[in-house]
């Protein structure tokens, strides 16, 4: 694919309409995984469609500002496009309630409060006790948040909204990186490394079954014996704990 792009542009200065529908109808396997990933943890009234029309968007982008001498292949760098299109739309919809939101962030206040006071990582009974709810209006309120439990670093880390997305032109020009943009992204690293390796057992595990191993939560319950929907709570208690020590590493 490379080759390909970097023959088209030095043949014709640009890429050529039948090329671009080639690489599209290859990577639309690609677009599809990417939306269905993004869409476990999104209400159901989204339309996916409208998502993977997003997603070609941003691979015809990707096409159009791949540059073959950066040392980056062209399926990882249209991933990168692909999913952070389909983020900026998200956000552009607002799609979750204030009060989800509000309930969001008490959730987190409440892993910071509790993790602080007692030096260790919280029970779920411990943080329903500071919350003032019991276990089932926990898992309840776990069921709503679970649609905002994408970890936005962009977020954290701002304090002034003059970061840039992540997912911009990450791979833009590895071979001339900004000796500060390089340091910044290995702290971030190291932070959320550091953060999950202190997660408990249950959740790291979730994390790095989700993440790493890319099974979906159906695929995670089978293997831990527990169900979807469980595995689903499971995930964003571990999303939740995340943002409260990421948030409190980096305003530290």
């Amino acid at each position: 694919m490379e080759a390909l792009l970097r023959e088209a542009r030095e043949n014709h200065g640009r890429i050529p309409a039948d090329l671009k529908e080639q690489i599209i109808l290859q990577h639309a396997p690609l677009i599809r995984y990417i939306v269905n990933r993004i869409a476990i943890r999104l209400p159901s009234h989204i339309d996916l469609d409208d998502l993977h029309n997003t997603g070609v968007i941003g691979l015809m982008d990707a096409i159009d500002k791949y540059n073959p001498d950066k040392n980056c292949k062209f399926k990882t760098y249209a991933e990168f496009r692909i999913k952070g299109a389909i983020l900026d739309q998200l956000r552009s919809l607002d799609w979750v309630p204030r009060s989800i939101r509000q309930k969001s962030r008490r959730l987190e206040q409440a892993y910071t409060e509790v993790e602080q006071r007692l030096g260790r990582s919280a029970t779920e009974q411990e943080v329903a006790g500071s919350l003032g709810i019991d276990l089932d209006e926990f898992h309840f309120l776990l069921n709503q948040v679970r649609g905002i439990s994408m970890v936005n670093l962009d977020e954290l880390r701002s304090s002034g909204g003059a970061d840039q997305p992540m997912h911009g032109d990450i791979f833009e020009d590895v071979k001339a990186e900004n000796p500060f943009t390089s340091l910044k992204s290995r702290e971030m690293r190291q932070a959320v490394a550091e953060c999950i390796g202190i997660l408990p057992e249950k959740e790291r595990l979730v994390i790095s079954l989700y993440y790493y191993e890319d099974l979906n939560m159906k695929e995670i319950g089978g293997v831990l014996g527990i169900t979807e929907s469980r595995v689903c709570q499971i995930h964003t208690k571990a999303v939740a704990r995340l943002r409260s020590k990421l948030r409190s590493l980096l305003h530290s």
